[in-house]
């Protein structure tokens, strides 16, 4: 199973407000195991770089200005993701921003019911309890030091590991789990000297110590 961890870095909050993705990372899951392959690409937005997104992500005009378009990435983007789930923090901000970006060159959008939103499924998980990105990581032990601004791969690799946990922890996939199981172990031959049956039926003196013993009790079940 082909899963792709998707996040965006963009200019503002509202795509209809003519805000515009300046990053985009994603990261590989192959049956729930990072395969390694990612996607990573800053964009140049044609617009200015509002200082509230500034920030938060650090990438300013003069930065971004030398990259693509998502015009000219649109067509590598696409091929990377695929057909695959899309696991994405908060699914509905980002895959609002892709799909205003794809409609602006007449490509058809990316069905929301493609996205995994781990926001929902924190909130599920651990009701009343912070699900922001931050958040999950203390609670899984995932270290995030390195997340002093947010930067969509970087991002994309945290979730990754916050994901894998939501559903369960990781696991090893079959090739690893059948390596470990034929693991040969060393099995030491002893040599005991052989043993008789110990016979068990009672002695005559055990059998009249017996007797004795029931009549001595009143009403024994031996009678019964």
């Amino acid at each position: 199973m082909r899963e792709i961890v998707l996040d965006t870095e963009t200019t503002g909050l509202d795509p209809a407000s003519g805000n515009r993705i300046v990053e985009i990372g994603c990261v590989e899951l192959e049956n729930h195991v990072p395969s390694g392959a990612t996607y990573h690409q800053y964009i140049n937005p044609e617009r200015d770089m509002p200082d509230e997104a500034f920030a938060l992500h650090g990438l300013s005009e003069a930065f971004l200005e030398d990259y693509p378009t998502f015009a000219k990435v649109a067509d590598a983007f696409c091929t990377f993701i695929g057909d695959a789930p899309l696991v994405i923090h908060n699914a509905a901000f980002d895959m609002g921003f892709i799909n205003a970006e794809l409609a602006r060159l007449d490509r058809p959008a990316i069905p929301i019911s493609r996205a995994i939103d781990t926001v929902h499924m924190a909130r599920k998980k651990f009701p009343g309890a912070p699900a922001s990105l931050d958040a999950l990581c203390r609670r899984f032990g995932i270290d995030n030091q390195a997340r002093t601004k947010h930067g969509a791969l970087l991002d994309a690799d945290l979730l990754a590991s916050v994901y894998l946990e939501l559903v369960g922890g990781r696991q090893q996939d079959l090739a690893l789990s059948a390596e470990k199981g034929s693991t040969q172990i060393a099995v030491e031959a002893v040599d005991r000297p052989f043993r008789p049956a110990r016979k068990h039926e009672p002695t005559s003196e055990e059998r009249a110590a017996h007797v004795a013993f029931v009549e001595g009790l009143s009403e024994p079940v031996w009678r019964r």
